[in-house]
Order: structure tokens, then C-alpha cells, then sequence
């Protein structure tokens, strides 16, 4: 295993710290460095927090600035950060309007989260919005129900805006759990992940293998198949996500083609191009689009694909500024080709 590393025990604290140094106009270690935080919190604005283990980066952390998240809670590499790390990040960035939790639908993940939650109850006024988009995880036997993936960044960035616009804590929680019957995800890919501890690849495909349905953590999936060329991937996962929705009431959505760490750019675009053209042939209009890697694996070479059913007010909640150290918009301008830098306070 070749990594740029001095060693797998302080990986996650090494780069943590260069990600802030990195960002420092935007961003800043919390209390006993148990969170990254933004440099300057909105007196009077409810809190959005979230979290999760190291090796998704840029989520958690790079998703925290204007518009997006106040806090990032991060543990060691695919592990749960401690309930301790999240009361800091509550106490640290609650300026009066409590605090909402965004929470992948993994059991570490909500048990941590859940903990820290009742712990401070006491003192803050806590929501929690539980993200669980894959379809794959669907029609495993899987106690808990789907994965969050992908899709936590859509709920991170509405929840955000519309936070950021003044929406108190049962509005946001509202919303939150509204956006949860809007947005799916699968995910392939076509080689495991290699965790720095174990210096070994989660799960081996062959090379004329991929793996179908997999998970941001290394997981194997439902299945295993031959690979297929790009038309056949994207036809798999679009076809999965649409059965999934069955009846719906809008007729545009945002696409996101994600990257899991080890992916090409172009191969994102090619996979994007051609789930572009299904969605849009089974009726549904792609409004806004997302592609690069923002939800990643580590090293995994793989992809998901993300479709987030809109209405009125989530396009407008999408399209509002963004000052992030990995997304970053001053407003969205289809007739300027997506996007316009910001700089905001």
C-alpha cells in the first residue's frame, strides 16, 4: 500500500489540520480541536451540524461555510465521531436558535449523534434529520434501513440555505424530513477501498468485475457482475433509482454524478451525459447538475448517481449562496453555465 502518510494513527488529525490552515478565511477548529466550525457564526441562526468518519472527504468538513454547514464532527477513518466531539459542536456553535443534526443512517453514526442529543437537551433545543437515500441498501437485510450516501450533500446544502434565510428549527426539521422522500442514490464501483490501518482493500473484484449497490465505507454491495460499458452502468442505476421513486409529483430534478475518490473527471461527465438523457426520457427535466467527486471512499474507483426530485422552493434553496471550501456559488445562472464564485463574509 503506497500513501502520502507519516502514519495511519495520525492521518485524520495531519489533515484536519491542513484543511483548516488551508481555509483559514472560512473555517476554524472548535474547542479542544473536536470539530472544524465556521470562523464567524450568525447570531440568531439555527445551527447545522454533521458528521461522520474520516475518508468522505471533502464531506463533512469541506461543506462548512455560508449557506451550508456551522460545524463538521469528524472520527477516525469510517468511524463515528464520539458523542463528546458533537456536545462540543452544539455548545460552540448554538447563538440561540438551537441546533438541526444532518445524521447518515449508519448505527454509529445515529447512536452518536442520538447520545450527544439527550446528553444536551437540557441547555439547547436539538432536531435531527436522518439521511437515507441509497436504494441499493433497500433490498438488503439490513435492520436499520437505507445507507446515507451521496445525498446528505443535497440535504446539507438545502438545509443550509434555508437556515441561512432565517427558517427556525421545526421548519428546518420539516423540511428535512420532507426532502428524505425526494432524493435516491446508487452507487458501483470497480475496486475496493484501502483502509491506511489495515493497509488491505475492503473487498477484491476480478478485473473484468464490478461491484453493484455499493456502500461509501468499502461495503460490498448486492451483487457482483461482469463489467458493462458506460450505457449499461447508467441504464442499471438509473432504472434502480426510478423504480425506487415510483409515482412522483415533480417533473424536475437536480442530478449529482459523484466520484468515490479513484474515478476520472470524465468518466463522471460520460455517466452524467447518459443519465442526463434517461431521466429526461422517462419525462423528468434535469433543472440543475452536479458532477466531480464530493463524497468519497478513499482510493475506491466508483461512482453514484444522485437524483433529487424538485419543487419551487428546493430549486431556490439549491441555487442560493454558497461559500464553502468545496462548493461555492454566489448564485446560480443557467444562462452563465451553472455558477459564479462568491465572497462572502
Amino acid at each position: 500500500m503506497k500513501k502520502f502518510m507519516n502514519g495511519a494513527a495520525s492521518m485524520v488529525a495531519e489533515s484536519l489540520e491542513g484543511f483548516v490552515s488551508a481555509h483559514d478565511s472560512m473555517v476554524m477548529f472548535g474547542a479542544g480541536r473536536k470539530f472544524v466550525r465556521r470562523r464567524h457564526l450568525a447570531p440568531g441562526k439555527v445551527a447545522i451540524i454533521s458528521g461522520g468518519g474520516a475518508g468522505h472527504e471533502p464531506m463533512h468538513v469541506g461543506f462548512v461555510g455560508h449557506g451550508m454547514l456551522d460545524a463538521a464532527c469528524t472520527g477516525h477513518i469510517f468511524t463515528s465521531p464520539n458523542p463528546d466531539q458533537v456536545i462540543a459542536a452544539i455548545a460552540e456553535t448554538d447563538t440561540g436558535a438551537g441546533c438541526l443534526l444532518i445524521v447518515k443512517n449508519y448505527d454509529g453514526d445515529v447512536m452518536n449523534f442520538e447520545m450527544a442529543a439527550e446528553t444536551v437537551s437540557g441547555r439547547h433545543r436539538i432536531e435531527t434529520v436522518i439521511v437515507s437515500d441509497d436504494v441499493a441498501a433497500q433490498g438488503a437485510a439490513r435492520r436499520t434501513g437505507r445507507r446515507g450516501v451521496a445525498g446528505t450533500l443535497i440535504v446539507e446544502k438545502m438545509l443550509g440555505a434555508a437556515a441561512e434565510a432565517g427558517s427556525d428549527l421545526a421548519g428546518l426539521k420539516a423540511l428535512g424530513d420532507r426532502l428524505s422522500t425526494q432524493i435516491r442514490t446508487m452507487g458501483v464501483a470497480l475496486s475496493g477501498v484501502t483502509v491506511p490501518d489495515t493497509a488491505r482493500a475492503t473487498f477484491t473484484l476480478e478485473p473484468d468485475e464490478m461491484e453493484v449497490g455499493v456502500g461509501i465505507h468499502g461495503e460490498p454491495g448486492l451483487y457482483r457482475q461482469k463489467i458493462a460499458d458506460a450505457d449499461t452502468i447508467a441504464s442499471m442505476i438509473c432504472n434502480a433509482i426510478l423504480a425506487d421513486m415510483g409515482q412522483h409529483n415533480s417533473d424536475q430534478a437536480l442530478l449529482l454524478v459523484n466520484g468515490f475518490g479513484g474515478t476520472p473527471t470524465p468518466e463522471l461527465y460520460l455517466i452524467y451525459n447518459v443519465a442526463r438523457r434517461l431521466f429526461e426520457a422517462s419525462g423528468i427535466r434535469i433543472a440543475r447538475s452536479l458532477v466531480g467527486t464530493y463524497v468519497t471512499s478513499l482510493d475506491m474507483a466508483g461512482l453514484s448517481v444522485t437524483l433529487s426530485l424538485l419543487d419551487e422552493e428546493t430549486l431556490h434553496l439549491w441555487d442560493a449562496p454558497v461559500l464553502t471550501a468545496a462548493l461555492r456559488w454566489l448564485r446560480h445562472d443557467p444562462t452563465n453555465f451553472g455558477t459564479e464564485d462568491v465572497h462572502l463574509s
